[in-house]
């Protein structure tokens, strides 16, 4: 029994059998059109998106700095100390 026989069948079909696209060719160049022709970012192009994307990540940025720096202020000024 050849050696060829024990592969399993996915192995067995030509290499130059191509597989078909999962879209037809025509959206996709539609798609790569739109998207590479608009001027806003597409990650804020939804109503709530700046709220998410810049909004919350400041808000976080801006209360993590005030933490720091009283926390900074404390220790120099030797505030809060356990006896």
């Amino acid at each position: 029994m050849p050696k060829t026989a024990l592969l399993p069948s996915i192995f067995s079909n030509r290499m130059t059998d191509i597989e078909q696209p999962f879209r037809p060719r025509e959206k996709l160049l539609e798609k790569q059109k739109y998207f590479q022709n608009i001027h806003k970012h597409t990650y804020l192009k939804g109503r709530f998106d700046m709220i998410t994307s810049v909004a919350i990540p400041a808000a976080l940025a801006a209360s993590a700095l005030f933490l720091i720096g009283r926390g900074v202020y404390n220790m120099s000024h030797g505030i809060g100390k356990k006896e």
